[in-house]
């Protein structure tokens, strides 16, 4: 009953943010204040499984959307939905397969355990003055989907075979994510950063100590600008072209000089 009610409350969420989401989309500028930040969430990342037989990493692209809440000083509440964002095990070895029951096939090559979730963070986030920041806080994930893949090669005939395993993996994953970054453009434009997840809880009912590991390569994209950054934006154009002003007189007076002497 428990569980359930978790998992029911986890869809509210996403829901909800989901819907935020496609307001801000809509909306553009008009939902961008001094105190909230949002914008597409998107990267690369590397995952495996604790306790496991294989050791290697699975890597997979991820999208979402992000929020940041402004709360206090330089502080801020990063949250948001990762709506594709897979975890899981590449190159299973012969005794991951006979754990996880998997159908093993006569042809050679690779087997990957795939685990997609909804991700969503709830990470206290601090940004510096030289545009840096650092994060840190819980991060929640609902498993939508699990399956062993086979992928093969052999012979010039390609291979793939998905077998559904969701119902030996735990709905719910969550754990302690950590972060940092660098916002472009004097803090007006993209922000790259990284960020390691360490679950808490078991991925597999049947075995202990399988925790999920994750290391994201991330880009921020934000979604229209503020008032006070749209004002900071034409400072920086007019500061630019004053620049350029100044180089182009100096060249001229350059040439000027030359021709006289």
């Amino acid at each position: 009953m428990k569980q359930w009610f978790l998992i029911t409350a986890f869809f509210l969420i996403s829901f909800t943010m989901q819907s935020q989401v496609l307001i801000a989309l809509l909306l553009g500028d008009k939902l961008n204040t001094g105190k909230i930040e949002f914008g597409l969430d998107g990267g690369v990342n590397f995952a495996k499984i604790n306790n496991m037989d294989s050791n290697n990493w699975h890597r997979k692209w991820n999208l979402g959307f992000y929020f940041d809440f402004k709360m206090k000083d330089q502080w801020y509440l990063n949250t948001g939905v990762l709506v594709k964002a897979d975890y899981g095990l590449d190159k299973l070895t012969e005794t991951d397969l006979d754990f996880l029951d998997a159908t093993q096939y006569d042809a050679d090559g690779d087997y990957s355990q795939v685990i997609s979730y909804f991700v969503v963070p709830a990470l206290a986030k601090y940004k510096f003055d030289n545009h840096m920041y650092v994060e840190m806080g819980p991060q929640f994930s609902l498993m939508h989907k699990a399956y062993i893949e086979f992928n093969s090669d052999a012979d010039g005939i390609s291979v793939n075979a998905q077998e559904d395993n969701k119902d030996m993996i735990n709905r719910i994953d969550m754990g302690l994510a950590a972060g940092a970054g660098y916002r472009l453009l004097k803090g007006l434009g993209w922000t790259v950063g990284v960020r390691y997840y360490y679950g808490l809880v078991d991925v597999y009912k049947e075995k202990s100590g399988t925790k999920n590991q994750a290391l994201y390569l991330r880009l921020n994209v934000p979604i229209g600008l503020s008032e006070d950054k749209k004002a900071q934006a034409k400072e920086m154009k007019a500061e630019r072209d004053q620049k350029k002003a100044a180089k182009k007189e100096a060249k001229k007076a350059a040439k000027d000089d030359k021709k006289s002497s």
